[in-house]
């Protein structure tokens, strides 16, 4: 199985949040995934990141592959 973290979307029409997730490459966007490990709102100003470090970097280790605005984000908390 190959696993991604990557975004999933929440909130409404124009009001965007997203939580990063951890889940199986083949899913759909916001279909079920293994965990919750922060969220990213972009609509705050500043934007709002958390991230959850320790289990970032230990699906990191176990093989995970960040998407490319995921892999951004982990950038900008030093994760990566």
């Amino acid at each position: 199985m190959a696993v991604a973290i990557r975004l999933k979307r929440l909130g409404t029409k124009k009001k965007l949040r997203w939580r990063i997730v951890v889940c199986d490459k083949r899913r759909a966007r916001d279909s079920k995934f293994l965990e919750d490990i922060g969220s990213y709102d972009p609509s705050r100003e500043p934007p709002r990141l958390t991230i959850r470090k320790e289990r970032a970097k230990y699906w990191l280790s176990k093989g995970a592959l960040p998407s490319e605005i995921v892999r951004t984000l982990l950038k900008k908390e030093g994760v990566i």
